[in-house]
């Protein structure tokens, strides 16, 4: 599998292909131990498990959406592997996403959207707390949060997440998703402009739950906050700076710490211009460094 993980193309299929026949080789010989030994059986140090496969065949299909996604066949080829992934652990949400980005690529969105929330529900902190609520008074098990735990995605994984919510609509959620991000790290560029740019495509949408003044102020925050730490950051993703300036324009330009008034939301002096080096300041820095 680390083999796998360190070539790309073809040859990363060959080895993750490879890696799951042992995987799978591994499991049948851990059953076979339990069964003709039972409880004295002794299990592995650390057990390849039906979930490990499952996580295998989705770097597979992952492949096959980057990669080579212009061989011929690759999507059936992920196809395949994402069915593979699912049969070995229906519940991972990994599997679960790669599925609702392969329905949104063939133009199935509804099926898509379905797969998509099945994913996001099975980790989202706020979603398995309405799930508690709507359930029995008893309280969850620690088995149960450890399992919720380990279901959440890696910190990019999950920007595509928000992405794909966004795409179909889901703005609630993307946000709770997005939100949880800056919690962890609130210095990616991307997750700011994601917040933004969903503030902004609800402004004139029917039955939003805010007002359009509102989201308006909303959205500006966010993509001022962005515009601000992709200057703070230098980062190199011209096309994203531009629609960040561009959405700006639309909404009146950006927002200072004056212009928000006493309403409620988010606030813009959490990232203030202090920490935006001018270019006198770099030249400064290079003549103390000689």
């Amino acid at each position: 599998m680390y083999l796998g993980q360190i070539h790309t193309g073809a040859e990363a299929v060959q080895y993750f292909s490879k890696g799951t026949e042992v995987m799978l080789k591994a499991i049948d010989k851990q059953v076979q131990e339990v069964s003709s030994m039972g409880a004295a059986a002794l299990p592995s140090e650390s057990p390849i498990t039906a979930k490990d496969v499952s996580v295998a065949f989705c770097s597979i299909a992952e492949i096959f959406f980057t990669d080579l996604c212009m061989e011929e066949g690759a999507a059936e080829r992920c196809k395949e592997a994402i069915e593979k992934a699912l049969h070995y652990d229906q519940s991972n949400p990994e599997a679960l996403q790669l599925m609702a980005s392969y329905l949104f690529s063939i133009e199935k969105p509804e099926e898509g959207r379905d797969y998509l929330i099945k994913s996001v529900s099975s980790w989202l902190p706020s979603r398995q707390k309405e799930e508690e609520s709507s359930a029995s008074s008893e309280q969850p098990d620690e088995d149960d949060e450890e399992r919720v735990q380990s279901n959440i995605p890696p910190y990019e994984s999950r920007i595509t997440t928000a992405k794909l919510l966004i795409e179909v609509e889901e703005f609630e959620m993307a946000t709770d998703v997005l939100e949880g991000l800056l919690e962890e790290d609130d210095e990616v560029v991307q997750v700011w402009y994601l917040l933004g740019w969903s503030y902004y495509l609800q402004v004139d949408k029917p039955g939003s739950a805010e007002d359009s003044e509102s989201l308006k102020k909303s959205a500006r925050i966010y993509l001022t906050k962005a515009k601000k730490l992709y200057m703070k950051l230098r980062c190199e993703d011209a096309p994203m700076l531009e629609h960040t300036e561009q959405l700006l324009g639309e909404l009146g330009g950006e927002l200072v710490a004056d212009d928000e008034g006493d309403e409620a939301g988010p606030s813009i002096d959490d990232i203030g211009d202090d920490f935006i080096q001018s270019s006198e300041d770099e030249e400064d820095d290079d003549a103390m460094e000689h």
